[in-house]
């Protein structure tokens, strides 16, 4: 049985590391052997995590130089687990050591100490930190190298960040060359500077916005997932819901269908040359847990960093009584830029695992190569 810091049943992640402890990273079990995997597959898409401009996050700038120990030989990968992680070196835990008795609202700080009876890291968040999410976005990229094999792609975008928002929906075009090219990871440029503006603001007001992120799955054959409790949409929203900060998760039009009559949520199916394709995708592309060959379609909210440089309200843990608590340190006051690429790699990670397990990815690839390489084995 996996412990509860592994998911995944045919392409398994484990995650390991604290905010402040020596490393994060992450062991990949059940790769497809013959994959073309380098450490600069990875570190590129970890360098996503970090937006150009520093004003937007936060002063901690981990150097975040990927290190690949496992799972590869001459360029590809074994079959065997694959283990990368990153260094933690940025690190000052004075600030916490002042309200390691004081919990800070927003986080999980008190209950956390209620679970493992204080004995757990709290230095960052310890477990609890969204620096954790580099884990899941060097696991991902790994995932997302095997979907593109496999002809599929994953991309996320920021769609609102506290009360701006995109008006229209982008075009993939935008989306694939625009993202990336803003710091708030918003593929419509104008919007974007709106946005930045907003976190800006809240934070010389010591506070914090957060925002949506929205990401869509393409060229997923229909018919993946594996019902009724390990359903495409129930696996999506396990990983989600498990990157810090996110509070809720919707597919499609989401929380709207609650308004809608059935005759308008309803996605009609039509005949287009030999192939049926369904006229609207009000589904995000999920019906009964199992993909429709739709896009996938899903949206993650993702809250205002609680950590913020106003004065709050907590209780003193140890005379057990009430306080205030002034959170120093170096915090963001937005986690939607930092959290588009880690939910592009959490649905990438979901997909493979759905994938492997449905059978519709080879477990080896490049048979040709490993049949070539034989009589090399049999001389060991």
């Amino acid at each position: 049985m996996l412990g509860s810091n592994s998911i995944g049943k045919e392409f398994v992640v484990t995650c390991f590391g604290e905010s402040h402890g020596r490393c994060v990273g992450a062991v990949i079990d059940g790769c497809p052997a013959g994959l073309p995997l380098a450490v600069d597959d990875i570190q590129k898409e970890l360098d996503k995590r970090l937006p150009k401009k520093e004003e937007i996050v936060s002063a901690r700038r981990e150097e975040d130089a990927v290190e690949l120990l496992s799972g590869t030989y001459e360029g590809f990968t074994t079959g065997a687990p694959i283990c990368v992680l990153v260094w933690n070196k940025e690190v000052i835990s004075d600030d916490y050591d002042a309200i390691r008795h004081t919990p800070r609202p927003g986080h999980a700080d008190y209950p956390a100490r209620i679970k493992y009876l204080g004995f757990n890291d709290n230095r960052g968040g310890g477990r609890f930190s969204g620096r954790l999410t580099a884990a899941f976005v060097m696991a991902g990229a790994v995932a997302k190298k095997l979907l593109q094999l496999a002809g599929m792609e994953v991309l996320a975008y920021a769609t609102e960040i506290g009360c701006v928002k995109m008006r229209a929906a982008p075009s993939l075009e935008d989306v694939k060359e625009k993202t990336y090219e803003s710091s708030v990871r918003c593929p419509d440029l104008a919007v974007a500077q709106k946005m930045e503006e907003a976190i800006l603001k809240a934070k010389s007001e010591g506070d914090s916005v957060g925002g949506i992120v929205e990401c869509v799955a393409l060229n997923v054959l229909p018919g993946v997932g594996e019902p009724l409790f390990d359903s495409l949409d129930a696996e999506l929203a396990k990983i989600l819901f498990s990157v810090p900060a996110v509070k809720g998760v919707e597919f499609g039009v989401g929380f709207e269908a609650a308004r809608l009559k059935g005759s308008q949520n309803n996605d009609s199916y039509t005949m287009r040359d030999g192939e049926v394709e369904a006229i609207t995708n009000n589904a995000g592309g999920v019906l009964g847990g199992l993909s429709s060959g739709l896009p996938i379609v899903v949206r993650v909210a993702v809250k205002p960093t609680p950590s913020i440089a106003k004065e709050q309200k907590t209780v003193d843990l140890l005379e057990m009584k009430d306080t205030t608590v002034q959170v120093k340190g170096r915090h963001d006051a937005c986690i939607v830029p930092k959290a588009v690429p880690v939910v592009e790699s959490s649905v990438a990670i979901i997909l493979v695992d759905q994938l492997l397990r449905a059978g519709l990815m080879p477990k080896v690839l490049g048979v040709e190569a490993v049949g070539e390489s034989s009589d090399a084995t049999e001389e060991n």
